[in-house]
């Protein structure tokens, strides 16, 4: 699967490579990045990475799927979450330009109306350019004590959905996030979203 947004060869490849960079960086300092809440504590955060956009919508706009063939029965996880809402994981895929797509399907189990502005996290760039969204995703290598936020292009815009309208009771929506790769030795990360439970998921491909 491709990057959304970034579906030029040379630019995922760049992006990439921006994971690298970073990632290195990180582990030189020893330190660990804020905004990803709900993690292992003792895991050293990869720092978000950027990927050049292919689009000139400005952000903020709907977007809530990731891309085609993916099983909505499948269900890989099934998060609880605040307020009666239910996170279903149907797919977390590694494609070959170093990255790995999380898609699933959210649900208002309960009876009111549920806003999604929490789903943002905690950091500034993602809170501010991406309303509404599930940019506050983290995946953590336990094994490799990393945590790995979700990508965003040069203008700070999330790879994930974004501008997500409130969750009317009893509707669903297709939501993705996707991450820079952990290494291919890495096979089961734990993910967090704000307000939901922490889970372990596989990761194929």
């Amino acid at each position: 699967m491709s990057i959304r947004r970034a579906t030029d060869p040379r630019r995922a490849v760049a992006a990439a490579s921006m994971v690298v960079v970073m990632a290195l960086s990180v582990i030189a300092c020893g330190g660990e990045n804020g905004g990803g809440g709900g993690a292992e504590s003792n895991a050293t955060s990869s720092s978000p990475a950027t990927a050049k956009p292919t689009d000139d919508g400005a952000g903020g706009q709907e977007d809530t799927a990731a891309g085609d063939n993916v099983d909505p029965n499948a269900k890989l996880a099934e998060i609880k979450g605040a307020k009666d809402m239910v996170l279903v994981i149907n797919e977390v895929k590694r494609d070959s330009s170093g990255f790995v797509t999380v898609q699933g399907t959210m649900t208002n189990e309960g009876d009111e109306p549920v806003n999604p502005s929490g789903w943002s996290g905690s950091e500034p760039i993602i809170v501010q350019t991406n309303l509404n969204s599930v940019g506050g995703a983290t995946l953590v290598d336990k094994t490799g004590k990393k945590r790995y936020y979700i990508l965003r292009d040069t203008d700070g815009r999330c790879l994930c959905t974004a501008g997500i309208s409130g969750v009317m009771p009893g509707k669903s929506l297709p939501v993705f996030m996707q991450f820079p790769a952990p290494p291919d030795t890495t096979t089961e990360v734990d993910f967090t979203l704000p307000t939901f439970a922490t889970t372990s998921l596989k990761i194929s491909g």
